[in-house]
C-alpha cells in the first residue's frame, strides 16, 4: 500500500537548499590517499594545524582517564574554572564547546531573531573578508543577513564602511589576527567597533602567535558588547578534538549555557584542555618555535620572485602569486605532496596561504615552489 509521496525539499528553508557548503580540508590519510602518497611522506600545510601536536601530558591524561563510558559534565565546571585562572577572569563568563566555530553558532542563535518575512529585514551581521569563512557560513544557517564591508588593499580594515553598517547590524565577526591574511587588529579600531553599541565578537584563535599581551580578554570586564572566542587547536594542538571557549558578559555566557548542546564538550576534550593548560609553557614555548620557521619561511618566500607573502601575526602566510595561476601551483604542490590552502574568493584570487609547519618542512616546500615556476616559465 504506497501513501502519499513527500516532497523533502519542500519541507527545508529554501535559503538552505541553494546555501553553498563551507569548504573543509581534508586529514592527512584522505589526502596521501586521494593524491598516491604514504601518509608519512604527506607536508600538511593547508589547515594551520600545529606540527608538534598535542603536549605528552595531555596524551598522558586521555590515555589515563577512565570515565568514557559517563556523560561529561554539561556544566564544564573543572574547564571553565581552570581557564578563569588562567585568564584572571570569573567562570561565569566562560562557555566551553567544540571549537571556536561551536561558539559562532551560539552566539549568532542566541542574538539573532528568527528570519520572517522578507531577506533585507534579517538581522544583520557585518563580516570583513577576506576573513574566516565560517562567520557568513554560520550567520546564512541561523537565518541572518550578511553584511560584507570589504578589507582594504592592504588588508587593513576599512572602518569608515564598517561603522557605515552598524545602524543595519546587531553584531560584527573580527579575527585578531584575521585568517587568512595573518594581520591584527589595533585596539584604537576594536574601541571604535566597541563605540558603535553592537556585540563585538573578536576571534583569538591565533593569538598566542602574536603574543597573548594583545589580547582583548581584559577588556570584557569593560565593554559588556565585547565577547572573545579562543581555541586550543592552534598553540595547543588539539584541533582534532575541537576544544575552544568563549569569554563574555555573564548574561550572554548564561544563554548560551542554556542553549548549547548539554554535552558540547566532549570527556577527553576536557582533559586535554585541563592538561595542556599545566603543560602551558612547552606548548608556548612550541607556539614560539612555530613562530620561527613562519619567519623565516617568510624570508625564503620573499625571495622568489614571483610570490608576494604578507607579514604575519598568525602560524600562517598569505602570498600573492603574480604571473602564475595559483591553482595550479597549488595542483602541482599536491601531486608533490605537500599541501597548502588555495580560496576561491574575488579578494583571493590567486592567493595562497601556507601553514607553517616544522623547520625541516621549509627546504622542500621551497625546492618545490622553484621548481614549479620554472615549469611555467618563471
Amino acid at each position: 500500500m504506497s501513501g502519499k509521496k513527500t516532497d523533502i525539499r519542500a519541507m527545508i528553508r529554501p535559503d538552505l537548499l541553494d546555501l553553498p557548503p563551507y569548504v573543509p580540508i581534508a586529514p592527512t590519510d584522505v589526502l596521501a590517499q586521494q593524491y598516491g602518497h604514504a601518509p608519512e611522506d604527506v607536508i600538511k600545510l593547508d589547515g594551520n594545524e600545529n606540527p608538534f601536536g598535542p603536549s605528552p601530558r595531555a596524551l598522558e591524561a586521555i590515555a589515563a582517564e577512565r570515565a568514557y563510558h559517563i556523560y561529561p559534565d554539561p556544566d564544564q565546571t573543572k574547564v571553565r574554572a581552570a581557564l578563569a585562572r588562567d585568564l584572571d577572569v570569573e567562570a561565569e563568563r566562560i562557555v566551553c564547546g567544540l571549537g571556536s566555530d561551536d561558539l559562532i553558532d551560539l552566539i549568532l542563535r542566541a542574538v539573532l531573531s528568527p528570519a520572517a518575512g522578507s531577506p533585507g529585514r534579517r538581522d544583520g551581521v557585518i563580516n570583513c573578508p577576506p576573513t574566516f569563512g565560517m562567520y557568513p557560513f554560520s550567520t546564512q544557517i541561523a537565518g541572518g543577513r550578511v553584511l560584507d564591508a570589504p578589507r582594504l588593499d592592504s588588508f587593513a580594515l576599512d572602518m569608515d564602511a564598517i561603522v557605515k553598517l552598524a545602524p543595519a547590524a546587531k553584531l560584527i565577526f573580527l579575527a585578531s589576527p584575521n585568517n587568512p591574511t595573518g594581520n591584527r587588529a589595533k585596539r584604537a579600531e576594536i574601541e571604535r567597533l566597541l563605540d558603535t553599541g553592537l556585540l563585538v565578537v573578536i576571534d583569538e584563535a591565533y593569538i598566542e602567535f602574536a603574543g597573548v599581551e594583545h589580547s582583548s580578554v581584559p577588556l570584557v570586564r569593560e565593554r559588556e558588547n565585547l565577547a572573545v572566542l579562543r581555541t586550543f587547536s592552534k598553540w595547543a594542538g588539539l584541533a582534532g578534538l575541537r576544544a575552544g571557549y568563549g569569554v563574555m558578559a555573564p548574561e550572554l555566557a548564561s544563554v548560551l549555557m542554556t542553549i548549547k548542546q548539554p554535552y558540547n564538550l566532549n570527556v577527553a576534550a576536557g582533559v586535554a584542555m585541563l592538561a595542556s593548560l599545566e603543560d602551558k609553557a612547552l606548548l608556548m614555548e612550541r607556539a614560539c618555535e612555530i613562530c620561527g620557521t613562519r619567519d623565516r619561511l617568510f624570508a625564503l618566500l620573499s625571495a622568489i620572485d614571483w610570490i608576494m607573502p604578507y607579514p604575519s601575526e598568525a602560524n600562517f602566510i598569505l602570498c600573492r602569486l603574480d604571473g602564475v595561476d595559483a591553482i595550479e601551483v597549488q595542483s602541482r604542490l599536491a601531486r608533490r605532496g605537500i599541501f597548502v590552502r588555495y580560496f576561491d574568493t574575488p579578494m583571493l584570487r590567486n592567493y595562497l596561504r601556507i601553514s607553517a609547519g616544522l623547520e625541516e618542512h621549509n627546504e622542500p616546500l621551497v625546492r618545490a615552489l622553484r621548481e614549479i615556476g620554472a615549469e611555467l616559465g618563471r
